[in-house]
């Protein structure tokens, strides 16, 4: 069964330049300054005030993948064994379609709670057209499988990320050459895009080495 593991970063637009409509929808919870603050600096987190930055995709089977990102001045690479490939967020999302459509499985680690979801309204932004169910029923991981989701039992135990779980299983943890999701916005404005793309394949390998660890306690 083709199986493939699949992860996103996204960087966030300037509050400022949101619509009227968008920044008063991101601040209506919002009660104190630092709240309206903490919103304000994390666009990335939510489809319509941020947007796609790297897709990073591995074949669990061949060990091949490729990552689609955004960059300027940056031409396409291998790194690896990994392709590397400079793309428009629109490119990117058109190029994932087709590829996911050859895979009977997707597995992805808190995919159904961020990635997928992203993916979808980003995708209804550029008006392309899905190939593929990424948010099947929840309980159906023979489509999609969640690590997260299905370390939690579903919700009904406390939720590791995935940083977390490699520590306690001994896999080498993606952030461990000083990149993580936290910093992706401040190097995409400082154009170091190939540290963000090669950062989401390492989130990608991490979670092949996880899921190999332990698919036989989820099967």
């Amino acid at each position: 069964m083709p199986q493939l593991i699949f992860d996103i970063e996204t960087v966030g637009y300037d509050f400022s330049q949101l619509s009227p409509v968008i920044q008063k929808n991101l601040l209506k919870y919002a009660k104190t300054d630092e709240q309206k603050e903490g919103i304000m600096a994390r666009t990335g987190l939510l489809p319509i005030s941020g947007e796609i930055v790297a897709i990073a995709m591995l074949n669990l089977e061949s060990n091949q993948g490729k990552v689609y990102f955004q960059a300027e001045g940056v031409k396409d690479y291998e790194k690896g064994g990994i392709k590397y490939e400079v793309k428009t967020e629109k490119e990117m999302l058109k190029n994932f379609w087709q590829d996911v459509k050859f895979y009977n499985q997707l597995i992805s680690f808190n995919g159904r709670g961020f990635d997928c979801p992203f993916i979808i309204f980003r995708s209804i932004y550029h008006n392309l057209k899905p190939t593929k169910n990424l948010m099947p029923n929840r309980y159906y991981k023979d489509s999609h499988l969640d690590l997260m989701d299905q370390l939690s039992f579903y919700g009904a135990f406390r939720v590791f990320s995935l940083e977390v779980m490699c520590d306690f299983l001994g896999i080498k943890n993606p952030k461990d050459e000083g990149v993580s999701g936290l910093v992706v916005n401040d190097l995409f404005k400082n154009k170091e895009y190939q540290k963000i793309a090669e950062y989401c394949m390492r989130d990608v390998v991490a979670t092949k080495e996880l899921y190999e660890r332990i698919k036989d306690y989820i099967s």
